[in-house]
This record gives C-alpha cells, structure tokens and sequence, in this order.
C-alpha cells in the first residue's frame, strides 16, 4: 500500500481530522446490465465535501503504464445530485474533468462507461465478463485521494459470474481499499472462472482463471504458475508480503480479450486472446513469470521516479531498464529453473533479445536511462505522425534484459560465488523490503557494496551511463554457451522486405548503416526489381539473394511518388547471430553453466 506523509500539521489538527473523517468513505457501486451492449452503470457518492466545487476526474495513466491515455473519452450520460437527490450543475473545465457545485456537502456522481478492450490498461465488458482495469473505470474528485473506498459491484449472477480482486471483502460483493492509490491499482475481473489456491510460506496464492478448460488443464496449468512462484522466491529468498496475506493471478483467456500483462501490488492481470477451442497448454505463461517477478521488483523495489504515481499526467522514469528490462531477464530464466523450458530452449531463446540489441543503431542515441524515458511515446501510445523509432529506440525491456544477462554472467565467472540472484537479493533486502523508493545511483552503490566499487563503476558508467555492451562471446564461451553469426556467408540486404496490398516495401524505416539505407532508398519506396529480377516473379527476396555473396554490387529499381529510380547496393553479410549449448564445454564451463540456468543432471 502507497505511503504517505503529512507535514507541517499541528499533531491536535491530524487528531480532529481523523475523528472527522474515520467513517468517511466513498462509496461506489457499478451494475452489468447491458453488458451485451458493453455498459457498465457506475455511481460514485462523495460525502462530508467541503470543497465549494467538487473537481471528479477520470484518469489519464495507469499503474504500469507510462504513457497517455484518454479514458474520460468513454464516459457519458453523467449526473450528479445532492444529498436529497436534487440535480446540481456540472461543467467542463477540461476534458478530463466534471465540476460539481451547489452541492448540500454530498455528491452522488453517476455516468454509463463504454468497455470494449479487456487488456492490462483498459476495461472490456460483455456477457462473458467485466474486465475492469480501474483507471479506465472509475472517476475520482480531487482532495479526497486519502480517504477509504468501499465498492459493490452488482454482478450478473444470471451469468454465473464470481469476484476476483486484491481488494479486501467486506462482505457479499463489497469490497474495500485504503485510499485511491491501492483502489486505482486494484484491477477485478468478475466471470465464470476456475479457481485454485496454494499456500506459499505462510501466504494464499490464488488463480483465477477466465477459460473454458477441463479441471485436469487447470491443475495442470497452476502447477506450472505454483513452480514459477517458486522459483522466483528462491531468487530473492523470501515471499513478499502481501497486505491482507494473498496474491491473485487474474487471468483470461478469451478471443475477446485483448493480449496484455500488468503488474499490480497484491495481483497481476494476464490476458490473451486465446481462441476457444484451442487447449489452455502453457498460455502466457511467460507472462505469468514477468508480471510475479514485478510482485518485488518495481511493486516494492521502486523507482523513486514512479513515487507517488501520478494519474494525471504521464510518468517517466529512468529506472526501466532495470524495473522491466532486468525483470525481463528473470522471466525467461525462471521458466528454465522451474522445469517449464529446457536448458537447450532457454540457451537457444536469448538470441532474440541479444540480435535486436546487438544490431540496433538506438545505441548511438540514447543509453538504458534515457531509452526508459521514452516510455510515454512508446508504452502503448498512439500517434498518427510517422516517428523514426526503428533508428532511435531499443526498447528498455530487451534492453535491461540483455544487461541484465551481462551483469549476470559477468558475476558468475568471476568465480568469486557471485551472481544477480544475489544482488538482487541485497536490493531487496535495502530497498523493497522497506519499501524505500531507489534511484539509479542507489543501484550502483549497491552493487558496489556487493561485487566492489571497480566492478560497479566500470559497469555503470560504460553500460548505463553509456550505451557500451558487454563482451557477450567471452562470457557467453566462459558458461558453455556459442555464440556466433548465423549466415555469416549469406548475402543481405539489411532490411526485411514483403509484399503488402501488391507492393514491395520494407516493414519498417531504413536501418541507418544497412546497404539500403547507404544507397539512399526509404521506406515509402515501391520496389520493383532487385538485381535484374522482377519482384512479382519471386515468393521472397531471399531467392534472389541466395545467388549473390557479401559485397556483390546489385542494381535495385525502386518507384517513389510515381517515378522510377535505379541504385547501386553493395550487399552485406548477414549480422543475425545465434545462441547454442557448447556440448564440447569443459568441467567448469558445465559448472557455471548449472548454477546459471538450474539444469538438471
């Protein structure tokens, strides 16, 4: 739950403000009854206001999101009324807001919300469900953020549907937060679910589960969730501890669901648009991993930047990289220790991140930190402007992941038993146990105080003050991995190019430094031939490749705006690398190797 502080009030005053406001809540209560229609009915009461105008406002972030987005948008039909039911005026100072005046010291604010995208960020409401995130909700009036919320959500019990929340039951179908900050963070998806629970040192783990399956397919499934919980505990040596002693997986896997995960304190809500007649198997379930690891690492190991949450403006943070980015990291890895990918299929699998990486030119732009504060541009966000991301960004999840992966191994063949698991460890220990907001310089000293003031400058100042990599091939061979290029006799072009509504285009803005780019041709280009053969009497580009070799000059025709040009490309070879087991690793390469991953013998 969010800390607060009050300053420079007389201790008498906090007392009378206390006695005065100790039963008041604000009372909500939403209603499904045209849910087919996707509406959702939602009034809010607001009593003891003693503000003249009472400012009610929808959101415009939400927790785990970063950037902008208009839920006021879907709002309407609103009133509001006074104590005695009479109606008061409202007008529109902005469009997120609703100014109430003329009240008698009770607001009734009522409104309809249209919910059409059940994801992380957004509310999605029909006949199979209310997936409501609550930002995208819930209205909220200024200067009352402090005060307790209570909360009955009138559930279609023609629909067999059940309540699944972090927030605490009061009784029948209400429920309770502390304060606006745990009630806009406290996601609830009301349906017919499947239900399972584990106690996990002393504390319930719960899954609720949005799909048809079999009970055999659940028990299977949360067999996998349990052994991940697992595992990323032993990461860190202990359970968080969830306020009212439970943690709810929030799952729903439905074709009108809309792909998502969103890390929240005391829950996480995984969603896929899974098809119905396709098996449960292991859906999401490297979701499932990042959004548990985030229950320490950003829940309650946090940026200060990220303090208090601000859900009226955007946030940015410069902790990304390592808030996502090495959560990322530990997503893919703890699949691996819990016995959920092979040893093989985990080594094979970081190729992926380590290529983007590796191969993107948004390294001679931005560093890890101001690659996170990106994140209001890229976190979901829509613009209609085209934007040259392509070039500039690396996204700060594979971003961290891949220096997360580097920091790991740098650790480990030291050979002085150190390891990320450990660090993460004393972070958690020094700032998410105690919930003290971090900095990117308190992640620093901490890893000087665990692997030395040398190891933790050189790190820091060429990897994340500086955008520098690590040398992945001598720690990679140093753990009995290979890693090498792919084709590096193959001829390439260094753009992806298909064919879209009849024409060949690159799927994305020129990479700066690749053959195409070099040669002058852009993304708005049509290409009509390639090394004297017509683009329409080939499948891919790759079968006119294959006849070439690295550094063969070839002729490219390309139409822009309705004329027609001619170029000159020198090819390259292909920069794709690839990630294997080294099955001729010695002793103690093999050694490092287990401890890394956890494989079995």
């Amino acid at each position: 739950m969010k800390k607060y502080s009050l300053f420079l009030i007389p201790v008498f005053l906090i007392s009378l403000f206390s006695e005065a406001t100790a039963q008041t809540h604000n009372q909500y209560e939403i209603s499904f009854e045209n849910a087919v229609h996707h509406e959702a009915e939602i009034s809010v009461t607001f009593p003891n206001v003693e503000n003249k105008v009472l400012e009610v406002r929808m959101s415009r972030t939400s927790p785990g999101r970063y950037a902008l987005h208009e839920f006021a948008k879907n709002v309407y039909n609103v009133t509001a009324v006074d104590g005695n039911g009479n109606e008061l005026e409202i007008t529109r100072p902005n469009p997120h807001q609703w100014n109430v005046s003329g009240h008698d010291g009770t607001v009734k604010f009522s409104y309809t919300l249209y919910a059409n995208r059940g994801g992380g960020t957004y509310t999605g409401i029909d006949e199979t469900h209310a997936h409501m995130n609550m930002p995208a909700t819930f209205a909220w009036a200024r200067n009352y953020e402090y005060r307790p919320i209570e909360i009955t959500f009138n559930k279609r019990d023609d629909l067999n549907w059940e309540i699944a929340t972090q927030l605490k039951h009061v009784e029948g179908n209400t429920y309770y937060a502390e304060d606006l900050q745990y009630f806009l963070d406290s996601p609830t998806e009301i349906a017919d679910m499947h239900f399972r629970e584990e106690k996990v040192d002393g504390q319930n783990i719960r899954l609720a589960l949005h799909t048809p399956a079999s009970d055999k397919e659940v028990d299977e499934y949360f067999g996998k969730v349990m052994a991940i919980v697992k595992a990323q505990r032993d990461i860190y040596g202990e359970m968080p501890t969830f306020d009212y002693g439970e943690y709810t997986f929030l799952t729903c896997y439905m074709p009108n669901a809309s792909g998502d995960g969103m890390e929240h304190r005391n829950s996480t809500y995984v969603v896929s648009s899974k098809p119905l007649d396709r098996p449960l198997g292991e859906t999401s379930i490297g979701t499932i991993s990042h959004e548990f690891f985030h229950a320490w690492n950003v829940e309650r190991i946090r940026p200060a930047s990220l303090e208090p949450f601000d859900f009226e403006e955007a946030n940015m943070s410069g902790e990304l990289w390592f808030a996502e980015g090495f959560t990322s990291y530990y997503t893919g890895l703890t699949l691996a220790r819990a016995d959920i990918r092979t040893d093989q299929q985990y080594v094979e699998g970081l190729d992926g991140g380590l290529n983007y990486v590796v191969n993107s030119p948004g390294r001679n732009y931005f560093n890890p930190i101001e690659m996170s504060y990106q994140a209001p541009f890229v976190d979901a966000a829509r613009s209609v402007d085209p934007v040259n991301r392509s070039n500039t960004f690396v996204s700060y999840y594979t971003y961290g992941s891949v220096l997360g992966l580097g920091l790991d191994l740098s650790l480990r063949t030291m050979d002085k038993g150190l390891n990320l698991d450990d660090y993460f460890k004393l972070v958690w220990m020094k700032y998410g146990k105690t919930e003290v907001p971090y900095t990117v310089k308190d992640l620093q000293v901490a890893l000087a105080e665990y692997a030395g003031k040398e190891f933790a400058d050189n790190y820091f100042e060429n990897y994340i003050f500086d955008s520098k990599l690590p040398h992945y091939k001598s720690l990679f061979t140093k753990v009995g991995v290979k890693l090498e290029l792919a084709e590096p006799n193959k001829a390439s072009l260094g753009e992806t190019i298909r064919k879209r509504n009849d024409e060949w285009k690159m799927t994305s803005n020129a990479t700066v430094g690749s053959p195409i780019y070099k040669a002058g041709i852009e993304s708005e280009d049509v290409f009509i031939s390639i090394a004297g053969t017509d683009l329409n009497s080939v499948e891919n580009v790759d079968e006119i490749l294959a006849n070439h070799k690295p550094g063969d000059v070839i002729k490219v025709v390309i139409e822009r705006w309705g004329q027609e040009k001619t170029f000159d490309v020198t090819l390259e070879g292909s920069k794709r690398l690839q990630t294997t087991l080294d099955e001729n690793a010695g002793r103690k390469e093999m050694e490092r190797r287990n401890a890394w991953i956890g494989v079995k013998k």
